[in-house]
């Protein structure tokens, strides 16, 4: 399979993933702005979660540019990160609907946190078959933004269960750390 498959497969199921959370958003019941207060969670979760969908696509799309080949391996750690993405409705839907209450924060939180490290094990699967002095190895580097925001998906999920409120601020802080796109590969490729 040519690597422009893995990518056109993935554009797909996002694209699916972002109409799944479009859709879960329901129309007021009223005619008049006040009809529109009781969803502002849910539309806030929706707004972030299409945020960090965005944030993958972006960073997959980037990823792949630097890929010289896929292998087997590649193609199962795409789709655990796909499997782990695919949730993401679901979880923005139950925390958007609860008003970010503690488990529904937690639980999308956990989502968050397997997503980014479903992408941490596709970064390395792919590594691990491209030489070390490859555009690839190059670009990834020490990969800081990628461990900071597992930390900081691993400290918001028990702190949901303290103050979802701020548990929710640090998933936040992630979707800002990682909104400006990852431009080492496009520096790297460049040279």
């Amino acid at each position: 399979m040519s690597k422009g498959r893995l990518e056109a497969f993935s554009d797909g199921v996002l694209a699916i993933i972002i109409t799944i959370m479009v859709l879960e958003l329901k129309v007021p019941d009223g005619a008049d702005l006040t009809a529109l207060q009781p969803l502002i969670p849910v539309f806030a979760s929706y707004t972030l979660s299409f945020v960090f969908i965005g944030i993958y696509w972006n960073n997959h799309h980037h990823l792949f540019q630097a890929v010289q080949k896929i292998n087997g391996n590649v193609l199962w750690a795409n789709m655990h990160l796909l499997f782990w993405i695919s949730l993401i409705p679901f979880t923005t839907s139950w925390m958007g609907e609860n008003e970010f209450l503690a488990w529904p924060v937690a639980f999308y939180g956990i989502s968050l946190w397997m997503s980014g490290l479903a992408y941490f094990i596709l970064v390395r699967t792919l590594l691990a078959i491209h030489p070390e002095d490859s555009p690839l190895a190059i670009a990834i580097g020490s990969d800081t933004k990628g461990y900071v925001s597992l930390a900081l998906y691993t400290t918001a999920i028990p702190l949901s269960f303290v103050s979802a409120r701020f548990a929710s601020l640090l998933y936040v802080a992630v979707a800002i750390i990682w909104f400006i796109p990852d431009r080492r590969i496009e520096k790297t490729l460049a040279k």
